[in-house]
């Protein structure tokens, strides 16, 4: 990964680039390299929104998440990976956007589950990045990408060399030849680059196509997704997507995929009821949550289920919190079972600053599911947050449980701190605080808290050794 401080100070760094005189020739040259590596680097961790010029927000969705995790488990398990080792975030952008980092993370933007009308084809999409992450693509993509900086490198002080033997001997066509070779040298390693990039993708189609044979899916879902915006390369210029930009989607490639998916015995099967029914909620309740309340009303305005869903949700966050509650109390009645509808009641309740009556729908949706690290979580922060004594312990409960799964969770370790806090525990009070800045990324303030901690706590015991871990913890190189 590369930071984005770093790919923008690269990028604003040399001023001066472009000058054509030849005292800065050799600095122009140089302008270039920067300018590869950023692109390179950027392509390479393409992977991250920061690398495309705005930050990564993540976003946490325990509906959203169950059902994604449904999706890739028998993908990762075909593809001969630990469903348990490969962790999928979601990202908080309308694009339609997927890629891996490394071996352990895929990312998934919001946009991608939201412009997806079926389960098989955000399934397609997830099928294949395992192909990369199983074909081990990132770690040969990080090779190409040094080699093709080495080219440019190569290629610019050679041509800088020229440029300068001119400017000695008052050759001015050696000086434009000079200038020429440093400036290709950008465009060669990145067409380079770009074409061993486009192996990849194919040989991810391939791997693909594969997993959804031996799970017994559809390869359709993945032809129309990667056909749709093959179509939008070819007619559009501006506003291409990101998943453009790093699958490159030549006409060829999709004729290729096409002849692969309709090979398949499976190519005509669909989604099951349940499933597809699981896909369009979570499309209604993302679409309610991250779009303008009034384009989610022109898309969601009948009767049906989904509907009901949006409507609830976009009536709250216009500010109509009682008759929000008294939606979700409809959907209620249609599906007293659902966790995640007396999720949304408790979550509205508790944002409009009634945790004390939050809890019991919240109780409701961890008894349903209660193997849900982010509801017990939830029910945890409701009850510290209604102050009372009396479901401080039962807090404490259910947010190690959580956190215990799902370590992750920043703001659970908060409200695990002021439970303990209330309870007199001031040791285990400052570790939780310090596993909290652990989580955010706060190395330093981790470790200064976990010091104190370690001091009040028994030696040898779990929470002491908690504590050992996050001192000697050290950042790994990037």
């Amino acid at each position: 990964m590369v930071d984005i401080t770093d790919i923008r100070s690269i990028g604003k760094a040399p001023q001066h680039c472009g000058k054509r005189h030849a005292q800065s020739l050799f600095t122009s040259s140089l302008c270039v390299l920067f300018a590869l590596v950023t692109i390179l680097s950027s392509f390479a961790a393409t992977t991250s929104a920061e690398a495309q010029g705005r930050k990564i927000r993540l976003v946490r969705d325990a509906e959203t998440e169950e059902l994604i995790r449904d999706y890739a488990r028998p993908i990762f398990k075909a593809a001969g990976l630990k469903p348990r080792n490969v962790r999928i975030h979601l990202i908080n952008d309308g694009a339609f956007n997927a890629f891996v980092v490394d071996s352990k993370r895929m990312f998934i933007n919001t946009g991608t589950l939201i412009t997806s009308k079926t389960p098989n084809e955000v399934i397609g999409v997830i099928a294949h990045e395992t192909g990369h992450i199983a074909g081990g693509h990132l770690v040969r993509l990080r090779q190409a990408m040094r080699e093709a900086q080495t080219l440019a490198a190569i290629s610019m002080l050679l041509g800088a060399g020229a440029a300068a033997a001119g400017v000695a001997s008052r050759q001015d066509g050696a000086v434009q030849v000079g200038a020429g070779i440093a400036g290709s040298a950008g465009a060669l390693a990145q067409r380079t680059f770009l074409a061993y990039a486009r192996t990849e993708e194919v040989a991810a189609d391939r791997a693909a196509y594969r997993y959804l044979e031996r799970t017994g899916q559809s390869t359709k879902g993945m032809l129309t997704t990667f056909s749709r915006f093959a179509d939008q390369a070819l007619f559009s210029s501006r506003h291409i997507d990101p998943y453009i930009q790093s699958h490159p989607l030549p006409r060829d490639r999709i004729s290729q995929l096409e002849r692969l998916a309709k090979k398949s015995r499976h190519y005509n099967k669909r989604d099951s009821q349940s499933l597809q029914m699981r896909h369009t909620m979570i499309r209604a309740k993302l679409a309610a949550f991250t779009q303008s309340p009034r384009r989610v009303s022109r898309t969601y305005k009948g009767n049906d289920l989904p509907s009901q869903y949006a409507r609830a949700i976009t009536t709250y966050r216009l500010g109509n919190h009682k008759k929000a509650i008294k939606l979700v109390d409809g959907l209620l009645r249609a599906q007293p079972n659902n966790a995640y509808f007396w999720e949304l009641k408790g979550q509205f309740l508790m944002e409009t600053g009634s945790p004390a009556k939050a809890i019991a729908p919240l109780n409701k949706a961890v008894s349903l599911k209660p193997k849900s690290s982010l509801l017990r979580v939830m029910l945890g922060q409701a009850m510290v947050s209604s102050g009372s004594k009396s479901t401080y312990k039962q807090a404490v409960t259910h947010l190690r449980r959580g956190l215990q799964h799902d370590p992750d969770l920043a703001i659970g370790y908060r409200f695990l701190a002021q439970a303990y806090n209330a309870l007199g525990n001031r040791a285990l009070a400052e570790l939780a605080t310090a596993n909290g800045h652990f989580a955010r990324g706060d190395i330093g303030g981790a470790k200064a808290l976990a010091k104190r901690a370690k001091k009040k706590l028994r030696r040898g015991s779990p929470e002491w050794l908690q504590a050992e871990d996050i001192l000697l913890y050290k950042k790994p190189k990037i």
